[in-house]
Formats: structure tokens, sequence, C-alpha cells
């Protein structure tokens, strides 16, 4: 076994990169059972949430999501920490907060030595540690690629539950960490990443999503997302399809991670940023100046992004000014939430 094996190397892809497109996710889901024999189940596949809740009592519901993928850098405790914080996002996407996490662990034992295989399991427990969990137990097969990730568990009143389908007209839309996730992952498999955007990489990729556990109690909030592998535009999509709405998104709005803009504008993007766009591109809207790096920003898949919080006008800037004050200084208004019409289908118009 060789200890200079690159993990990236071993994987077909990596991060939220490796996620099903859109549209196949969409038609292997369709032949899911439905879940309504199950009254405690609060919310379940039918609006693509962030999370499995399932109502304990009048005071507790348990908050049940899983997460994991191919590693998108080399540093064993690096992709640890991303894969894990990545995982307990959607618990914080939902209102709640973390109790526990199991580990889901596949590596090709063969290739990669005890003691990197090791420092990725670290890497993940570090991570619960900052979030006050621990990694409780998990399960490890030997696979061709390197695969890590959580079970991640939780807890949020079933009161304050915040999903993704309950957005109103007029809600403004806040995203509370830079774009750009998937193309510095391309440009780093490229080797064209220099060691500014690795960091920038790394720290925006482990920076748990806190602020969800805040939001339920904060007033004017309605639906909170967190974007990951469909990118700005698809997650803004299931946004509005679940409340039925149109999601107007600023084109130039966002905040982009350093360097991003120039590796678009040299060709450097994830095929999974294309797929995409084939997956949902029917349901967006695009005005006719619209640069293609930017359409390719919007739809970059994002390792461990931001949240995308609807909320009304007035308390926008409540949010923001709590965003910021929790760490995430690039938090940002994207865009809104409008009426989608009598005779308009919900969807996405880039403006």
């Amino acid at each position: 076994m060789s200890e200079t094996v690159r993990l990236t190397s071993l994987a077909h892809g990596g991060g939220c990169g490796c996620k099903l497109a859109p549209a196949v996710l969409r038609e292997i889901m369709a032949s899911m059972p439905a879940a309504a024999a199950f009254p405690n189940l609060m919310v379940g596949t039918e609006t693509s949430d962030d999370a499995a809740v399932w109502r304990l009592n009048d005071s507790q519901a348990l908050v049940a999501t899983t997460d994991f993928f191919m590693p998108m850098v080399d540093d064993p405790f690096d992709f640890g920490r991303i894969a894990a914080t990545n995982a307990l996002s959607d618990v914080y996407a939902m209102g709640g907060t973390p109790i526990m996490a199991l580990a889901i662990v596949g590596m090709p034992v063969s290739k990669l030595d005890p003691a990197t295989i090791g420092a990725v399991l670290a890497g993940g427990a570090s991570v619960c540690a900052a979030a006050g969990v621990p990694v409780a137990g998990g399960h490890s097969i030997d696979s061709v690629e390197p695969i890590y990730g959580l079970v991640a568990l939780g807890l949020v009143h079933p009161d304050r539950v915040l999903t993704n389908r309950a957005g109103r007209a007029g809600d403004i839309l806040i995203l509370t960490k830079p774009l750009g996730v998937g193309v510095l992952s391309a440009a780093f498999k490229q080797d064209r990443l220099d060691d500014a955007g690795y960091a920038a990489l790394i720290r925006t990729t482990t920076q748990l999503n806190v602020i969800g556990r805040d939001l339920p109690d904060r007033p004017g909030i309605h639906a909170v997302t967190d974007v990951t592998g469909f990118g700005l535009l698809g997650h803004a999509l299931e946004m509005a399809q679940g409340g039925g709405l149109v999601a107007e998104i600023l084109a130039d709005s966002a905040a982009i991670l350093p360097g991003v803009e120039g590796l678009l504008r040299d060709g450097v993007r994830t095929g999974a940023s294309g797929r995409n766009w084939d997956s949902y591109g029917a349901h967006v809207t695009l005005p006719g100046d619209l640069a293609g790096w930017q359409r390719d920003l919007l739809t970059d898949p994002q390792t461990s992004g931001g949240l995308l919080i609807a909320v009304a006008e007035e308390a926008a800037e409540g949010v923001l000014a709590l965003a910021r004050s929790r760490g995430f200084a690039d938090a940002r208004a994207v865009g809104r939430l409008v009426s989608a019409g009598p005779d308009a289908a919900p969807g996405v118009r880039v403006i």
C-alpha cells in the first residue's frame, strides 16, 4: 500500500458532485411508496427535503438524515471534516440540533493504509466534537472507491420544524455561504488550485451551518434548505415547487469564493454542473444576456454549501445580521419568492 496515493485518484467524482442528477433521482424516487400510513412521520420523501422528521412526543421530533460521498481533496483529515460538516448541515437546515452521529465508511483497504483511513474518521469526529455530538458507531466495508459520511440525528420541537416547502410570495431569499465549491474542487483535481484557493475551499466546506438551529425562533422565517449538489438553481427550484411559487434569483447577487470567476472563465467546470442544468433547465428562465460562466456558477454543485432561507421582507435584515454575527460574513440576499400566477408553473427565473 502506498502512503502517497492521492485520495481523489481513487474516485470517479468527489463531494456533492457525486450526487445523482436531479432527473435521475426523480425517476428513481417515483417508485417510492407513500408514507401516509405513518402519522408520526412529519417530513418524508415527498418534497425532496433535507431530512426526515419523526414526531416523538408533543415537545420533541427526531431529525434523521444520512450523507456520504467520495473525496474531493487528498488530505484524509480534511476529507473527513468536509463530509461530516456536510452531513450535519441537513439537521441544521430543518431547524434541529444534532445529538448523535454514526459513521459510514467504505475504503479500498488494499490501496489505503489504516493510518490514512483513521485520519478520515478522525477528521469527521473532530467536526462532530465541535458540534457537540458523539460518533457513537457506524458501519464499514471494503469498497472500490473511498466513501465516508454520517448518519446524523437531531432534535427539534414539532412546532418549529423548518422545511423547504413553506415559502410565501414576497419572501426574501438569503444564502449564507458563497458559491463556487464545485469549481474549486474541479480545479484541485486538475492541479490548478493555488494555496489560497485551497484554504478558501476548506474554510467554507468545514463551516458548520449552526445558524440553522437559531432560525425556528426567529419571526418571519418560512422555509429553509441547504444548497448542495444541485446548485443554487436546483435547490431554489425545490423550494419554489414546494410552495407553488417562482423563485426570482438575482444573477450577480451571491457571494463567490475567491478565484472562482477566473476559473470559470478559463473553462473549469464539474460534470455535475452540466447534468444539473440538463435535469432542471426546462423549469428555469434565464435572461438573454447571462454569460455562460454565470449559469454554470448557479448550477455548480456545492459540497457543504450554505443555507437558503426564505424570510418575510421585514425580517430579512435581521436574519442577515444574525448570519454575519454567527460568522457567515458572505451571507447575501440573492432573490425573492413571487406568485407563479394562475396559468404558470412553479419554477425559477434568473433576473
